[in-house]
């Protein structure tokens, strides 16, 4: 379907861009998608798990956390692996008859950066609960956030081959805390044993954090324990009271009101977002 046929499908849209799909998508099991061309814009998040994703004559492989866009028009495959998981977020949009500079923000350039754990993840998903609520005031909201999704994508690429070189001597360290905070996810961690453990002061480390992660050391904690309940609601059967105890919580209301704080949205919405065929 061509964009400008979408239009007067699609109610409560006024203005450009128009969404035409936005869903969570866990593939089944031999599922595939090969030298397919679509007439809009797409942008694929991997939430969990690795796919194969050629655009053209470009292969890509693609991990948790990966964004990649492309345009109208360009052939593209989706190839998960029988023996990992592929769990996406899928954006299909256009801008009607409105230019839309792709190139200059994005240099004709696909795989844009990985958002594991970055703020573009939480609107991700926002976007796709809204969508899923009719309403002028949730289009809105849908719009809004595909524009901030794709201003800080464009922020990110842009600035991401600037970066300074990280120092050879505290990167080791740094990611030693991060394996530390990996590892020990599941119970209480005190700031002490990160000093333990890396040889450095807390101040230090704190300082470490925001310059090469972007968050606090706890701060980080927390997104790890909300990617291990996504991937546990994703992998297992158990509860949410059961899944809370595992990522660390003894109060499964703390849990709740933790993880639709980060995320936007509870476990049961986005349980409720999955897509299985």
């Amino acid at each position: 379907m061509q964009p400008a046929e979408t239009i007067g499908m699609l109610a409560d849209y006024h203005f450009p861009p128009y969404i035409t799909l936005a869903h969570m998508f866990h593939a089944p099991q031999g599922w595939s998608i090969r030298n397919r061309e679509m007439t809009q814009f797409i942008l694929q998040y991997v939430v969990d798990g690795f796919a194969h994703y050629p655009v053209g004559d470009i292969p890509y492989e693609t991990r948790r956390g990966d964004l990649l866009f492309h345009r109208p028009n360009e052939r593209h495959s989706i190839i998960k692996e029988d023996h990992s998981p592929y769990v996406c977020i899928s954006l299909v949009f256009h801008f009607g008859t409105s230019a839309f500079p792709y190139e200059e923000l994005f240099k004709h350039k696909h795989l844009l950066g990985n958002f594991a754990d970055h703020p573009v993840e939480t609107m991700l998903s926002q976007l796709v609960s809204h969508y899923r609520q009719p309403g002028l005031v949730h289009q809105m909201h849908c719009q809004s956030l595909l524009m901030r999704i794709l201003a800080e994508a464009a922020q990110a690429f842009e600035t991401g081959t600037t970066r300074a070189k990280t120092d050879a001597i505290t990167m080791p360290k740094l990611v030693l805390i991060k394996n530390y905070l990996t590892e020990h996810y599941n119970r209480e961690i005190q700031i002490k044993e990160l000093e333990d453990v890396s040889g450095l002061s807390k101040n230090y480390i704190l300082t470490l954090f925001r310059q090469h992660v972007g968050m606090s050391p706890m701060q980080y904690l927390t997104w790890i324990r909300i990617n291990k309940a996504k991937e546990l609601a994703i992998h297992s059967s158990l509860s949410f009271s059961e899944i809370a105890d595992r990522v660390g919580y003894s109060d499964v209301h703390t849990f709740g009101r933790m993880f639709k704080k980060k995320t936007g949205q509870s476990l049961t919405q986005f349980c409720s977002n999955l897509i299985y065929s």
